[in-house]
């Protein structure tokens, strides 16, 4: 099942979207959806899920997607696919290593990534992302999947040379634009397989599959469970793949994930 936020006229809700791309909103927030619609999510009932809406389907044309979640946090893994690791010349990390990047960075789809006039060297990085679907404090890893409610498409924009400079990624991590996410969360979604790649001005540059991935979503939600609360809304990024690059102004970038879709953006000065 599809869950998204879009803009409709001066109204911003989530809802579900249906095969058609049409749009039913079902709630202000992200929790409130969650809750009314937890069984219809967990089955896949899109036919439970209209009988249960209040308002008749938006068609597609008439809404514009925003950034599928309102995140309080983003916590995000550096080197967490085998061959970025090698890329880099790396050896693999024993433990995950995480970073945070600010509510302010998120963009959704068709937003503008902006080059920061700070930075000479900002980059693109394709990644997984994980929404949490409901609070999550020491969570086993068995028990992890419980708490995530789907997943979606991320650009990890870095400033590379920022973060070579600084030594560590809070700056070159954090500039707003920083973090599009999209299009959608995925809720009926498996990692076994599925390709990932970007796409810059129609040339592919990343292409792996989340196979590559060292530490798995679970794994992940349960490491950074111990250390940190997740709240609802909360979006995890899981690592980028071999390829990362430099953007330029005017460029065009996406991320696809098979099984999920696609998330584009163009880049400013």
């Amino acid at each position: 099942m599809r869950i998204a936020r879009a803009e409709i006229g001066s109204l911003r809700a989530y809802g579900i979207l249906l095969a058609d791309d049409s749009f039913i909103p079902a709630a202000a927030t992200l929790e409130e959806l969650v809750s009314n619609l937890s069984d219809a999510i967990e089955e896949n009932d899109l036919a439970r899920v209209q009988q249960r809406a209040a308002e008749d389907p938006v068609p597609a044309g008439s809404y514009r997607l925003l950034a599928p979640c309102e995140p309080s946090k983003i916590v995000a893994v550096g080197l967490n696919y085998r061959d970025h690791a090698r890329e880099l010349g790396q050896a693999l990390p024993d433990e995950p290593i995480i970073f945070l990047k600010p509510p302010t960075s998120v963009v959704g789809p068709g937003d503008t990534i902006v080059l920061p006039p700070e930075s000479s060297r900002v980059d693109y990085e394709a990644e997984l992302a994980f929404v949490v679907g409901k609070r999550a404090r020491r969570v086993s890893e068995a028990d992890a999947p419980g708490h995530i409610l789907g997943y979606t498409c991320a650009n990890d924009v870095t400033a590379r040379d920022l973060q070579q400079r600084d030594g560590q990624w809070t700056r070159a991590k954090s500039f707003d634009t920083f973090c599009p996410l999209g299009p959608w969360i995925e809720t009926s979604f498996t990692c076994e397989g599925k390709r990932i790649s970007s796409v810059l001005n129609d040339v592919l540059r990343q292409d792996s599959t989340l196979d590559n991935l060292i530490f798995k979503p679970h794994e992940l939600l349960s490491f950074i469970s111990s250390v940190m609360t997740l709240e609802p809304g909360d979006v995890v990024l899981t690592g980028t793949p071999a390829g990362i690059g430099k953007l330029f102004s005017n460029d065009r970038i996406s991320v696809t994930i098979e099984g999920i879709g696609i998330l584009a953006n163009i880049v400013s000065e």
